[in-house]
């Protein structure tokens, strides 16, 4: 039976996780409709709190202005990263001209992004909602606390990032840092909120599946942030010929990519075959009305709609829904799986602090 104020929690907490999905999409929809840019500036649109609609709106002067600060925030962040050891990269921030490039105004890209930055703040409010209600847990579940704080730290610390991927015109490795962080901050929602059920619900933990089963599942999920970061790259290189090489027809996009794309379609088939013998595992040792068959059976569901989005991105001309659709797919198989994780431990594991 749960107290009041950890019910609230876990209703705060179950609302989080769905608006960091719902961030996700909204990047999606960004990052297809080519509107990472429609704002130049960070946290504000063309320095106004609600942006412009019309050319006509615009700040005077506000390319030069922008540019400028632009600059001056790239050279702080090329400074940072070289003094960690990553001179190469911060002297192609340093060199490249083509961060300094204004985006010609566009309403509707303007907005695209303006609704995705407010899907942020409503998320970020959430989760600091979880913070403070986390105080709740200081006594007999510490680790909720703690990581509910340190993940309004992994909060800023992407919000940081994300006024960097505008600064630097959508610089490659920036966004795979970015998404990265952003399933990072997904975990650990997933995991404070899985703490705060199991506390008062042992049953959804269940002994009878065995180490191999949570073995099995590691490597899943371990094969499946590789495909995110292999997928990440190969939307960078999609990105990149979509920008500069404008007269290659969109069909032939995936002719031009490189070596990332290969991987990324061949491990696909290992991700296949893992997630289906971790199906039959579960099946056979959990019953089918459980939490953990259940959950093996929409890993399944997922897989199949990242398998046929996969194909008709290779094979109809890369169209941008299912851009999106491959990229929140592939964010919610994560998501679940590490879930899986989570409940095929044993109850032994989760008491104490």
């Amino acid at each position: 039976m749960y107290l009041p104020a950890e019910k609230r929690f876990v209703i705060v907490n179950r609302i989080t996780i769905v608006l960091l999905y719902v961030v996700i999409l909204a990047g999606g929809v960004v990052r297809s409709t080519g509107s990472g840019m429609g704002c130049p500036d960070w946290p504000k649109c063309f320095n106004r709190f609600i942006p412009p609609t019309h050319i006509s709106q615009l700040p005077e002067g506000y390319e030069q202005e922008y540019i400028e600060e632009r600059a001056t925030k790239n050279s702080r962040f090329a400074n940072t990263i070289a003094a960690i050891g990553f001179e190469r990269l911060a002297n192609k921030i340093r060199h490249d001209e083509s961060i300094l490039q204004p985006e010609v105004f566009n309403a509707a890209k303007t907005w695209t992004e303006y609704v995705n930055r407010l899907t942020s703040v409503f998320a970020g409010i959430f989760m600091l909602l979880c913070a403070v209600l986390s105080f709740t847990y200081l006594r007999n579940r510490k680790r909720i606390f703690f990581l509910s704080v340190l993940n309004l730290f992994f909060l800023v610390f992407q919000a940081w990032l994300g006024s960097i991927v505008v600064s630097t015109n959508l610089t490659p490795w920036v966004i795979t840092v970015h998404m990265l962080i952003a399933l990072l901050i997904v975990a650990i929602t997933i995991y404070t909120y899985f703490q705060a059920r199991v506390i008062r619900d042992k049953s959804i933990v269940v002994n009878q599946g065995g180490q191999w089963s949570r073995i099995l599942a590691f490597a899943v999920i371990v094969l499946t942030i590789i495909q995110v970061v292999l997928g990440t790259e190969v939307r960078e290189e999609i990105d990149f010929i979509s920008s500069t090489l404008t007269s290659v027809d969109r069909s032939l996009w995936i002719s031009r990519l490189g070596a990332s794309f290969i991987w990324h379609r061949e491990l696909a088939l290992a991700v296949g075959v893992f997630n289906v013998l971790l199906f039959l595992m579960i099946r056979t040792r959990f019953a089918k009305d459980s939490s953990q068959s259940y959950i093996a059976n929409a890993i399944v569901i997922l897989l199949v709609v990242q398998i046929v989005s996969g194909l008709i991105l290779a094979y109809m001309g890369v169209p941008a829904v299912m851009q999106t659709v491959h990229l929140v797919v592939g964010a919610l198989t994560f998501g679940i799986q590490f879930y899986l994780i989570l409940i095929l431990g044993k109850a032994s594991h989760y008491i104490g602090i």
